[in-house]
């Protein structure tokens, strides 16, 4: 087929524009889809959740479990910058330079959350969250699978705002709540 200059020029633009595209994506982490995260707000207290929140908290929570399972994969502790801060950054941060010295890394395979939100302090600027998560983890030695198991884990999480989503800042595994 013949094309003008200017149609190939366009198309060849268009398809470094979705290389592109997907190469950044690669690289800060972002994973095909996050995990679904079923969000029940019914016990929440001493403030009612406003409709916007009650969108952005299970929207965000779950691109924070796509962001760590990426960073932990790559052992690439900046991806955590766009969803963890505080004490939860720090502590996955951590974990990710012991990784990195250790030559491995761990793979989360996600199947969902149950999400129950208990306290919404009166200001707005924090909620406490439990979390029941169904994972599959395996910690990996290059692509050598060294230990492989299904889990329940129960999570306590205080999620703060930012400027144009929610962050995790705690993020703790307990044996029961």
């Amino acid at each position: 087929m013949n094309w003008p200059q200017t149609s190939r020029i366009h198309w060849v633009g268009l398809i470094i524009g979705l290389l592109l595209l997907a190469a950044v994506a690669r690289l800060y982490g972002a994973a095909p889809n996050p995990p679904q995260v079923q969000f029940i707000t019914d016990n929440i207290g001493p403030r009612q959740i406003e409709d916007v929140t009650a969108r952005n908290i299970p929207r965000d929570y779950a691109r924070a479990w796509q962001t760590l399972a990426a960073a932990l994969e790559q052992n690439r502790a900046g991806v955590l910058d766009q969803y963890f801060a505080g004490f939860a950054r720090t502590k996955f941060g951590d974990a990710i330079a012991a990784q990195q010295k250790s030559g491995t890394r761990t793979r989360y395979i996600d199947h969902g959350h149950k999400l129950t939100a208990y306290f919404y302090s009166p200001d707005g600027g924090a909620m406490e969250l439990h979390d029941t998560a169904q994972l599959e983890i395996q910690v990996l030695d290059g692509s050598t699978v060294l230990h492989d198991e299904q889990a329940t884990i129960r999570y306590v999480t205080l999620m703060t705002p930012a400027a144009d989503r929610w962050n995790v800042r705690l993020l703790e595994a307990v044996p029961n709540f």
